[in-house]
């Protein structure tokens, strides 16, 4: 059986040119800084956001984990959104790695405003941790891929450089954000002072995040990824496959947004299921299943019967995710199945 893989955008598998990419890659010792084409896939993602340098990392997670140890000190605060990736998936790293405190805000899709931000802001006295980073996600996984309006991003930036916090940005998937509401990349780079983006999710790469933001904030978590183990030598192959998407899978993310839209039109159509078709707004569906017709396991089950592969978020919510390696004759199976066996 063919499985059409739904459960995530991590799943893809690298497409013949990007493995002749990565074939070809010339490599030297990154650690060293002598690999060309880690070199050249971090300025090229530098100058993408608009920053002075960047650093290519193993994954998203640790890209996230050095950002925050890099802004902060032991006894510090970070404020997040409740649902967010470093908070929920991170396996407590921001407590095990730097020593610092999570603030948790409670998120609209995934979103946090300044004004929540602002009564979350410590005061200065040596009984309270010191406020010290904002971190954002965007798009928002657990929200389903909503994305955080620029407009709301701005004010967060200017109101955290009158009050000297970071702002630390968990681009995952940044470049979905970007397809779908047309902002440019630089003006995302200039609300935060550092960004991390992946290139294993909807770009397609095998493995990969970079960590992006200012030469002495790079130079300081150049030294944090070596301590966390993320130094790697001949790197060049794997910054290969990500150079290789950046130049040719950026514009088709539109194919997983119209093809998610699809899904989400569909489940919301079945009695029993609710898909707040507003955060269907990239790669990613949430189908809510609380009114008790089915569980979100049974929901897998289900699918999985039909040779379709989803993720349970809990026991109520549905995860599907689209991606470069669908097709749409798969999304159309997955279209009749939904109608065939949610009656």
């Amino acid at each position: 059986m063919q499985w059409v893989d739904l459960r995530s955008d991590t799943v893809t598998q690298p497409t013949a040119a990007m493995r002749e990419a990565i074939f070809t890659a010339k490599v030297g010792d990154d650690v060293y800084g002598e690999d060309p084409t880690v070199n050249a896939l971090q300025q090229t993602v530098a100058d993408l956001f608009g920053k002075e340098m960047a650093l290519f990392v193993p994954s998203g997670t640790m890209s996230n984990q050095i950002a925050i140890k890099s802004h902060t000190e032991p006894g510090d605060e970070v404020i997040c959104e409740q649902d967010c990736h470093c908070f929920n998936y991170e396996g407590g790293g921001p407590a095990l790695l730097s020593g610092v405190q999570m603030r948790p805000l409670p998120g609209r899709r995934g979103m946090i405003a300044v004004e929540q931000i602002e009564n979350a802001l410590r005061m200065p006295n040596d009984h309270f941790p010191h406020s010290r980073l904002i971190t954002l996600e965007n798009t928002h996984n657990r929200a389903g891929g909503t994305i955080f309006p620029i407009d709301e991003m701005e004010l967060i930036a200017l109101f955290a450089r009158q009050h000297k916090l970071a702002v630390h940005l968990d681009g995952a998937r940044i470049f979905n954000a970007h397809i779908s509401s047309g902002v440019p990349l630089r003006r995302y780079g200039d609300c935060v002072d550092s960004i991390s983006i992946c290139l294993s999710k909807g770009l397609g790469a095998p493995v990969g995040s970079v960590l992006v933001g200012s030469s002495q904030f790079i130079q300081r978590a150049h030294r944090f990824r070596k301590i966390f183990g993320g130094g790697m030598r001949q790197a060049g192959i794997l910054a290969a496959a990500g150079l290789y998407a950046l130049q040719n899978h950026v514009e088709r993310l539109r194919e997983d947004h119209q093809r998610a839209r699809l899904l989400a039109e569909t489940f919301a159509a079945v009695e029993g299921a609710a898909v707040d078709l507003e955060s269907v707004q990239t790669n990613i569906v949430i189908v809510d299943f609380s009114a008790g017709r089915w569980t979100a396991p049974q929901a897998v089950t289900i699918l999985q019967e039909e040779g379709v592969l989803a993720s349970a978020f809990s026991t109520t919510r549905l995860r599907l995710v689209t991606h470069l390696n669908l097709t749409d004759l798969q999304i159309d199976k997955t279209v009749e199945t939904i109608k065939r066996r949610f009656k």
